[in-house]
């Protein structure tokens, strides 16, 4: 038997993990959480992939990034001209750092408020609900609980013939330092994190291409919302380049020269970094001794029902790790979730209403089904739009870019799904989310009191649209 035994130990502190282990002490469980990753002052730094190299310090590069493009390219229809401009790299690297900084700390006082014991070290469940902790100095501690939770949350996948070498060829962790704005910036995926970091980047200069796979651009969106965003994009300079398959990668002295296939045969290209962001995989590596009876699935994920629970009396696994989409918001649902289930409350965590969003310029954000998945399944379904350039604060803020789509099903008016592209698009879908989980309908939304002038009329306009009664298009 351990030395130390807990009600629950969560096996990482991503958005999951801290965010189950701080439910789990409120409802007065004895906590602990185990996490292994480390700062760049060498110490350990809680909040995951997320706070530390993801959605956090990508989204203060993109703020920052925006400021300094503003200047020249929005800036002067307001009647402002800032003359001389420039980026001064050290500080805008370090604000991002100050920024994770201050969350990764923040998350220590959680805990020590909440009393969660941080352990700093790899965790590795063992058979009977024990967990091994190997620290960085290769020490071993072992502790038990009555439950497990798995939160060990994703890797980037690295291509075999393009391996990070964390100087050329990087991953989002490394884009999100340059020491210098690449002259020629390459990214392998026109996912989020392609488009994001690209975006930055770009932004501050540099010549960006990207390549992309597969024939249809963001074809995780509504193919309507992600036309629009292409064509943004383009304006903006991104070279995003469709059925583009990157076949080798060859670092040359100071530069990578890369092949790659169309329909038009083979090409060359040479950049100054490269960013491979082709997606992301379960971290189980290391995580599982083999006696546990957890079971992975074809794509090394942990397997779980309903519940998040892996069939093995007290363990349960949750976000990236498991099936669904690899969102932070998704993951800290799910350790909320588990945490209640554990203690004997009502968890839940609807997948159908995860929104999804993208912080470029413009953001993308979508939630439920897209009008592709409601053909293919043969749902009989409505569709209301309307676009941000007839909203009055959208082109006041000269963003009058995008539109809201709204579908709703064609008998019962249940809304199905909503997708945007636009201003402020990232805060809009939290009002049809919560109108999705409540089952509500675009009638509900029609009828609502919206302010003025706001860029929320853009989704009451879609939802009137859904009927055909928008009052400021034609209908």
């Amino acid at each position: 038997m351990s030395e130390q035994h807990f009600d629950v130990i969560v096996i990482g502190a991503g958005p999951a993990g801290y965010v189950a282990a701080i439910r789990a002490a409120q409802l007065g469980l004895k906590t602990a959480c185990v996490d292994a990753f480390v700062g760049k002052d060498g110490k350990q730094a809680l909040g995951g992939t997320c706070l530390n190299v993801g959605c956090i310090p990508s989204k203060a590069l993109l703020d920052s990034s925006k400021q300094y493009y503003n200047i020249a390219h929005n800036l002067p229809v307001h009647g402002i001209t800032v003359e001389g401009a420039k980026v001064d790299l050290g500080t805008f690297i370090g604000r991002k750092d100050k920024i994770v900084k201050q969350f990764t700390g923040g998350i220590g006082q959680l805990f020590k408020a909440n009393k969660v014991t941080p352990f700093f070290g790899k965790g590795k469940l063992l058979k009977g609900n024990e967990v091994e902790i190997t620290g960085n100095d290769g020490s071993k501690q072992t502790i038990s609980a009555t439950n497990v939770i798995l939160a060990s949350g994703s890797v980037p996948i690295e291509l075999p013939f393009a391996k990070f070498d964390n100087k050329f060829i990087v991953d989002n962790a490394g884009a999100l330092d340059f020491t210098e704005v690449p002259k020629r910036l390459g990214v392998i995926g026109a996912g989020v994190i392609g488009l994001e970091l690209g975006s930055v980047w770009k932004r501050l200069g540099s010549d960006v291409t990207v390549l992309e796979a597969l024939p249809d651009f963001l074809s995780v969106a509504d193919a309507d919302i992600a036309k629009i965003a292409a064509k943004e994009f383009a304006k903006m300079g991104l070279n995003i380049k469709l059925g583009a398959k990157l076949t080798k990668a060859e670092v040359k002295g100071n530069e990578v020269a890369l092949t790659y296939e169309d329909k038009d045969g083979a090409h060359d290209l040479v950049v100054d970094k490269l960013l491979v962001a082709v997606g992301r995989r379960a971290y189980t590596d290391g995580l599982l001794a083999a006696d546990t009876g957890v079971k992975l699935d074809e794509r090394g994920r942990i397997v779980v029902d309903e519940h998040n629970h892996t069939g093995v009396d007290g363990v349960w696994a949750i976000g990236d790790a498991v099936r669904g989409p690899m969102l932070a918001h998704k993951g800290s649902e799910e350790g909320v979730a588990v945490a209640e289930w554990i203690a004997g409350k009502a968890g839940h965590i609807n997948l159908d209403t995860v929104p999804w969003v993208i912080y470029t310029e413009p953001e993308i954000a979508w939630a439920g089904k897209t009008e592709k998945q409601l053909k293919d399944e043969g749902i009989p379904y409505k569709v209301g739009t309307f676009p941000f350039a007839a909203i009055g604060r959208a082109v006041a803020m000269n963003e009058a870019i995008g539109q809201v789509k709204m579908l709703a099903h064609a008998e019962t008016d249940r809304i199905l799904g909503v997708h945007m592209v636009g201003p402020g698009v990232s805060e809009l879908i939290a009002e049809c989310v919560v109108a999705m989980e409540f089952k509500g309908s675009s009638e509900d939304l029609a009828r609502i009191v919206h302010a003025h002038p706001t860029l929320s009329e853009a989704v009451h306009e879609a939802a009137l649209s859904v009927d055909k009664r928008a009052i400021h298009k034609g209908n």
